[in-house]
């Protein structure tokens, strides 16, 4: 598997992220926020994710560019735990809900953290279906 995040890996389609965002279910890991949704997409790969910094809590659009490169760059290092475990197709947005900037440390542990939680929810999922 590369370690890459190409165009074809990101969400962009309005109307998936609407969909999302109304059916979605939700995972929780400070800082950071996943809502997935377990849906067909254009992609080629299994997983397409977007990323979004609230302008609420990051006035400066400096700021939040900033929070989504280290969102992008913990999720490329870390989605071989995704790539490898899922057989379905989903798509994900994951958010930042702290008020102040993190360290880049910070948010890979706890984007791994959180991609360790989706999994074992959606293990425990398929086991209760």
């Amino acid at each position: 598997m590369r370690y890459t995040l190409g165009k074809q890996e990101r969400l962009k389609s309005q109307k998936i992220i609407e969909k999302l965002y109304l059916e979605g279910k939700s995972i929780k890991v400070f800082p950071l926020r996943m809502v997935y949704l377990q849906t067909s997409h254009t992609s080629v790969f299994p997983a397409q994710v977007g990323f979004s910094v609230p302008k609420r809590n990051f006035k400066r659009a400096v700021d939040r560019n900033r929070i989504k490169r280290l969102l992008r760059e913990s999720y490329r290092k870390e989605k071989y735990i995704i790539y490898d475990n899922i057989d379905k197709p989903y798509v994900f947005m994951i958010s930042y809900l702290a008020k102040e900037e993190s360290e880049y440390v910070d948010v890979k542990s706890a984007m791994s953290k959180l991609l360790l939680t989706f999994m074992t929810k959606i293990k425990k999922d398929e086991y209760s279906c």
